[in-house]
């Protein structure tokens, strides 16, 4: 596979994110504790407008945060190159709430147990879910989406680039070889 595939468009992006946002919705309905946390870097995109969305619907504004967790991460050492370091802005209402972690692409569960760990940093949720735009399988964790965007059938020799017009001035998801 020489040229990227586009596996999802703009149209299809927003239309995906608001169907997200409607099942957060019918699962949390009007939850208080609801908090939003978009795992860096896109993750936090995605997570800023689902916070939009939902709060287009419901009666008070979605708490929101965004979580680096590249000093989490169990292969940081192995890269061969120091981790670039993102914000962390959490908000302080977390104990005992509703958090609903953000993620572009899910595939070995390796972030999300990073993720799970730079939580519990900040206080212990009561309950922790998983929002992600695509998911691609080859988990090597035992950790599953609550809330899934796009399952694809991917070979390890590919992967998915999710873009966004916040950092890459263009909506869509494409699948590639890995280079």
């Amino acid at each position: 596979m020489s040229d990227p595939r586009t596996i999802m468009t703009a149209k299809e992006m927003a239309r995906t994110l608001e169907r997200l946002a409607s099942e957060v919705i019918e699962r949390r309905g009007e939850d208080k504790t609801l908090v939003l946390v978009g795992i860096q870097r896109r993750g936090v995109d995605l997570a800023r407008r689902l916070k939009t969305l939902l709060d287009a619907r419901l009666p008070a504004p979605t708490l929101f945060g965004m979580l680096d967790i590249n000093l989490y991460r169990d292969d940081w050492s192995n890269l061969g190159i120091a981790p670039t370091i993102s914000s962390t802005d959490i908000p302080a209402g977390i104990e005992g709430a509703t958090l609903i972690l953000v993620d572009d692409v899910l595939y070995s569960g390796r972030t999300t147990r990073a993720a799970l760990e730079a939580i519990l940093d900040f206080g212990r949720p009561r309950r922790v879910e998983l929002l992600v735009l695509i998911d691609r399988g080859h988990r090597e964790l035992p950790i599953q989406a609550d809330y899934v965007g796009k399952r694809v059938n991917t070979a390890s020799h590919e992967r998915v680039d999710v873009l966004v017009t916040e950092r890459d001035e263009q909506d869509r998801v494409l699948l590639r070889a890995k280079a």
